[in-house]
């Protein structure tokens, strides 16, 4: 059990923007949970954010010896996609916690390999799906559950920005583009809304005429759900940064914008459609890595099994790969039909003020971190 004063003391696997820009200074708004240690192959960042957060810094080769040390409870792992199974499955074995930023991983296989390992140690696995625990997305959530806008039948979104083209993600193909770097957000949210898994899958993609993205810069996604529900989302890295989406229920709607971002400004808002009233939901700007990172650590110091676990990753890490496959093809993809798994609870909802965002320290083209 944590020996920090009580506080879940985690080890931060990779320096890159997330854990400097939001997870690092997020973790001082609770009051659960400290920072012990970073593990990054970069030097200067080691040193640096040593320095900052009065951390011990360790490089990847030596990640074993920090799993082993005895000075941290958990891990927040936020290397790229394809490197999560490489750090998660080692801290799970060793019997540390895991928070793990999403998507899960670049191929199912990675993610029912993390999900068996923390079945074999029982150590908890949490997916950084940090909107389900922000305020103004909880009670979404919980008025469609509640039947308030009747049986949500429809859903469509919009999530796009423009992302360079020396950025990594513009130039790593598929795997780094937006189907996987922005498709968790609108589709995590539908089935969410609608407490249901796709049965269904069909795709298009584009390429803007001139750019140097390698991969489908922009990608349209039809979803059929059980009971003959439609959802569609299009997400794009060539267009103005848009997020918003429209859920129609047979008594009401629901229009959502800003909807997945954080940050300085973003307030989730949202405006409410039930018979002939329509009431606007503005919600005050929140720090929603704070209100992950104490959810999580609650559920270790209660030993309670969080909500968005493994399966929740995995289960939209399969429907990524099937719009990858869907892409590729041409054609429509069935999935198997999944049982449902608990939603977002109301319990889930926490409220942090933001953290003041530290100067980024960047000695290397971002590629790694």
């Amino acid at each position: 059990m944590p020996s920090s004063g009580g506080k879940v003391r985690y080890g931060v696997v990779g320096g890159g923007s997330i854990s400097q820009g939001a997870f690092m200074p997020g973790v001082g708004q609770t009051g659960n949970a400290v920072m012990t240690a970073l593990v990054t192959g970069d030097p200067v960042k080691a040193d640096s954010l040593a320095a900052r957060y009065g951390l011990k810094a360790y490089d990847y080769a030596d990640y074993p010896a920090l799993l082993a040390s005895g000075e941290i409870d958990a891990v927040y792992v936020a290397t790229p996609n394809f490197r999560h199974r490489e750090f998660v499955v080692p801290a799970l074995e060793a019997g540390i916690h895991v928070l793990l930023e999403k998507p899960m991983a670049s191929d199912e296989a990675d993610c029912l390999a993390m999900l068996e390992a923390a079945k074999r140690s029982r150590a908890k696995l949490m997916i950084a799906y940090r909107l389900h625990c922000e305020p103004g997305t909880v009670e979404m959530i919980r008025r469609v559950h509640n039947g308030e806008f009747g049986d949500p039948r429809l859903f469509s979104a919009i999530f796009t920005q423009t992302v360079k083209t020396s950025n990594h993600r513009a130039q790593s193909g598929l795997a780094a583009g937006p189907v996987a770097d922005m498709g968790p957000y609108p589709l995590n949210m539908v089935r969410q809304l609608f407490a249901a898994e796709p049965v269904e899958v069909s795709a298009i993609g584009s390429r803007t005429p001139g750019s140097a993205i390698d991969t489908w810069d922009t990608v349209a996604v039809s979803l059929r759900f059980p009971g003959e529900r439609l959802a569609q989302f299009t997400l794009s890295y060539t267009l103005p940064g848009i997020e918003r989406f429209h859920l129609v229920g047979s008594k009401g709607a629901i229009e959502a914008s800003p909807c997945f971002g954080y940050g300085e400004g973003i307030g989730i808002a949202y405006r409410a459609t039930i018979g002939e009233r329509t009431q606007e939901h503005l919600h005050p700007v929140v720090d929603q890595f704070a209100g992950e990172i104490a959810y999580f650590s609650d559920c270790i110091l209660e030993d309670k099994a969080p909500e968005p676990d493994g399966d929740e990753g995995w289960r939209d890490v399969r429907v990524i790969a099937a719009i990858e496959r869907a892409l590729q093809t041409g054609q429509p993809q069935r999935l198997v039909p999944l049982r449902p798994k608990r939603c977002v609870s109301a319990e889930q909802k926490r409220q942090f003020a933001l953290a003041e965002k530290p100067a980024f320290i960047n000695t290397e083209s971002p590629t790694a971190e």
